[in-house]
């Protein structure tokens, strides 16, 4: 008896030991192992959200600042307010539509392989402590918000100097809440391509096609701008055009770099292949260029280098460095033909080449990544390793956005015409132009 009672007292101190060190261990962990903790719903990891925070920035910085100075310096000057305020505006609005219901419906649980459910309306049922894999969902939320914006401000390159300001406005609330969201859904939400296998690793179909094909069909029901093809349309400030690209280039490897959503090897590789991409289309273009007219400018080359980031971004994470060398290349020569010539030939004002330079790279990357998909890398092979199904697959994928984009675009612009009673501006203030007649400001002082 003596010696069960000496045998419970020393497992009771056993126990209170080893619960003391538990507690210690777990004071440490706290204190010193920072990087690594958990949450509910996954585990966090410090130097991921870090990442994914400083990426999310990038791509915010994209849209009011690095595609605003791209659009606005390629406009007229009596246009450039108008041409950053589209860009600008854009942004506000699409960050609040998304965070009412556009995160819901694009990645909350599936609902019959088209659309999401209304879990997350208003980010309800989200926390400080929910995980989305290894960062806050919170902040995926906002890197996907920023995809969302740049998407809807990208058309605006189709219909710049001729557009109502309210009709825009209107048009962007609807036009991402049913044509980019589903899209969203479908890719990378959890809906039908996404099951069939489909590989967009940035948002080569769900931004870049989408937002092309978008410009184009507003492009052809707005018509073109008075004047086209008659008189020269010069470029406000082709140094702002440059400077603009440069910082969607540097907004760019937030982009693809970013959506491996975490910090490691994979992220490494969309950088450095989105670099590589986008020098080598810069460069094709302009000696494409070069050749055909006789002389390299600034404008092809700033062109180029976005035509490329365009090409690379579905593949960004699925190709190898010499694949990333094609798809640029290939980028801009298509880019140059795609912006100079096809809408000349046929007709149509697509004001900068939102058509082709986004949608006609748009569908050249999301093919280029069925065919130059690395087993190595991704798990996932394309079509020169003697995968037909994924090059079948990535094409499919191309013609289900282009239909769907084309007749949902159609019927958002149709609506947003009744409700604002008319999408174009009068002849009177086009002339005068969008500056002065809409925002009674001046970019310039001439």
């Amino acid at each position: 008896m003596g010696w069960r009672n000496e045998s419970c007292k020393r497992k009771g101190v056993f126990k209170w030991n080893v619960g003391l060190f538990k507690v210690f261990f777990a004071a440490f962990c706290f204190i010193f192992i920072p990087a690594t903790v958990f949450a509910s719903g996954g585990k966090l990891n410090s130097g991921d959200t870090a990442w994914m925070i400083v990426a999310t920035a990038f791509v915010m910085f994209m849209t009011p600042a690095g595609l605003a100075l791209f659009y606005g310096g390629m406009s007229r000057s009596k246009n450039i307010l108008n041409t950053v305020a589209m860009s600008f505006v854009a942004y506000c609005v699409v960050s609040i539509v998304w965070v009412l219901y556009g995160y819901s419906l694009s990645f909350a649980p599936d609902v019959g392989g088209v659309i999401g459910n209304l879990k997350y309306i208003v980010l309800n049922s989200i926390s400080t402590n929910s995980i989305n894999s290894s960062v806050p969902t919170y902040i995926f939320a906002a890197f996907q918000m920023t995809f969302a914006a740049i998407t809807v401000a990208l058309i605006s390159g189709s219909v710049i100097e001729r557009l109502k300001f309210s009709s825009w406005i209107i048009f962007s609330i609807l036009w991402v809440s049913f044509v980019y969201i589903p899209i969203a859904h479908w890719v990378w939400g959890g809906g039908f391509l996404s099951k069939m296998g489909i590989l967009d690793f940035a948002g080569g179909t769900v931004v870049h096609i989408n937002a092309g094909v978008a410009g184009l069909v507003f492009a052809l029901i707005l018509g073109k701008r008075m004047g086209f093809k008659k008189v020269v349309m010069p470029p406000s400030s082709i140094v702002l055009t440059t400077l603009g690209a440069s910082m969607l280039w540097f907004g760019w490897f937030g982009f693809n770099a970013g959506s491996a959503l975490a910090s490691n090897g994979s992220a490494a590789l969309a950088f450095i292949n989105t670099n590589t991409a986008a020098s080598f289309a810069a460069l094709s273009w302009m000696c494409t260029e070069w050749a055909k007219n006789g002389h390299p400018t600034v404008l092809g080359a700033a062109s180029g280098a976005v035509a490329g980031l365009v090409a690379i971004t579905p593949a960004a994470g699925y190709v190898n460095i010499v694949s990333s060398m094609i798809i640029g290349l290939v980028s801009g020569v298509l880019g140059f033909y795609g912006a100079s010539y096809l809408k000349f030939k046929l007709n149509y004002d697509d004001s900068l080449d939102a058509f082709g330079v986004h949608g006609i790279n748009g569908i050249w990357g999301a093919i280029a990544t069925g065919i130059f998909a690395d087993p190595s890398i991704c798990g996932s092979s394309g079509l020169i390793y003697g995968n037909i199904h994924q090059f079948l697959v990535q094409i499919l994928g191309v013609v289900m956005v282009l239909v769907y984009t084309s007749f949902m675009t159609f019927v958002v612009i149709k609506f947003t015409a009744f409700i604002t009673k008319g999408l174009r501006v009068t002849d009177e203030d086009e002339l005068k132009g969008l500056d002065i007649a809409v925002h009674t400001e001046k970019g310039f002082e001439l």
